[in-house]
């Protein structure tokens, strides 16, 4: 599903954002990503679905080599995951239901196929009842429930969730928590990146721990390298 392999990132402003990472995640796992603010969680997660490239060392997601990918080849990576931005990234002046919508619009999909799934995910997250209403209508939890169906519409293979919690309260939080749960049952492979060292105790799950761009700890199973 998952596998880096001696992946190191570096800026102009951040020399090494991330340095010599080498890890597998399993399909179907559910793996926070935890570590301070500055430690290199939103980097990782870019990596991850192509908003960047690695300075140093390979990866694949989802069967594809991020490494190689030509420019015209990064929407079919996209295609086979879902992100929840950290800002959410909600259109304004768009509809609950156009916004989770407008995700598989772009895509090219049947109107009635993009009906039947909208409906769904909006029925998964619990905001099914604000599908007229635009996101300044909702609290910020009902807002987070609106990015996740967006990123699930599609059924992806993985979900990438960036600091999905932090801007909402504890009950709220744990909703959240319990949503992200269910969709991994579903057989959705999910990584939570987090500063919140709070939730991997609400729910317990694999983790993976940065520190200065360096994994620090790591509960996943041990494997080799590419096969």
């Amino acid at each position: 599903m998952i596998e880096m392999i001696h992946v190191s990132k570096a800026y102009a402003a951040s020399p090494q954002a991330l340095t010599d990472i080498t890890l597998k995640v399993e399909k179907g796992a559910f793996v926070y990503l935890t570590g301070p603010t500055g430690a290199g969680k939103t980097t990782f997660l870019k990596l991850l679905y192509a908003a960047e490239r690695p300075t140093a060392g390979e990866i694949q997601v989802n069967g594809f080599n991020v490494n190689r990918l030509k420019p015209r080849e990064i929407p079919k990576l996209r295609r086979s995951l879902g992100v929840v931005f950290q800002d959410l990234k909600l259109l304004s002046r768009r509809t609950i239901f156009e916004n989770v919508a407008f995700a598989l619009e772009v895509i090219g999909g049947e109107r009635k196929e993009i009906a039947k799934k909208t409906l769904e995910a909006l029925r998964l997250t619990g905001v099914e009842r604000k599908g007229s209403c635009l996101p300044s209508q909702l609290s910020a939890g009902e807002q987070q429930r609106v990015a996740i169906a967006r990123a699930i519409v599609n059924h992806p293979l993985l979900l990438l969730a960036d600091e999905p919690t932090g801007s909402i309260g504890l009950k709220a939080a744990q909703e959240i928590l319990r949503l992200f749960d269910e969709i991994n049952l579903r057989g959705t492979t999910l990584i939570l990146a987090t500063h919140n060292d709070g939730l991997p105790a609400m729910l317990p799950k694999e983790r993976i721990v940065l520190e200065s761009g360096r994994v620090v700890e790591n509960s996943l199973p041990r494997h080799g390298a590419f096969n």
